[in-house]
């Protein structure tokens, strides 16, 4: 009965720091090591607009939280030795499952083609959380090896 509340409490834990694993790659968001560096900034139009999927995150400690519960409900299947490989396998099979939930957590982006005024033609993906369309004029903020586009 002990086992079974503290792979309740575990799971609960876990579904907690899911929401703590979060990072984006909005053209809105800055991270820390952006902020109060110069970035080049161009203008250009829309070509094209590519509806497309971003692959979710890893998140090292979620990935040892499902290792943690797995071995911990796998150590509840039988006694001496068989508790001990039962754990071991639930652990491994924890931590695989949990690395598949992060990576098919996946986020709508776009991949924008943009022709800048200076001529050249270059595609960005970036996270589709701002409305743009093709042909719309756009600025095209790049620096830190990090590009971003954003209407005028």
């Amino acid at each position: 009965m002990k086992s079974r509340q503290i792979l309740i409490a575990g799971m609960l834990t876990m579904v907690a720091l899911t929401g703590c694993a979060t990072s984006s790659d909005s053209a809105q968001v800055y991270s820390k090591g952006q902020m109060r560096q110069i970035h080049e900034v161009e203008y250009g139009k829309i070509l094209d607009i590519k509806n497309v999927k971003m692959e979710g995150d890893k998140n090292d400690l979620l990935t040892l939280g499902g290792t943690a519960l797995g071995g911990l409900a796998g150590s509840t299947v039988g006694k001496g030795n068989g508790s001990v490989a039962g754990a071991i396998v639930g652990a491994m099979a924890g931590g695989l499952a949990s690395e598949a939930v992060q990576r098919n957590n996946t986020k709508n982006a776009y991949e924008l083609t943009v022709q800048l005024e200076k001529g050249r033609t270059v595609s960005i993906v970036q996270e589709a959380d701002v409305v743009l369309s093709v042909g719309q004029r756009v600025k095209v903020i790049t620096g830190g090896g990090t590009a971003r586009v954003l209407p005028m």
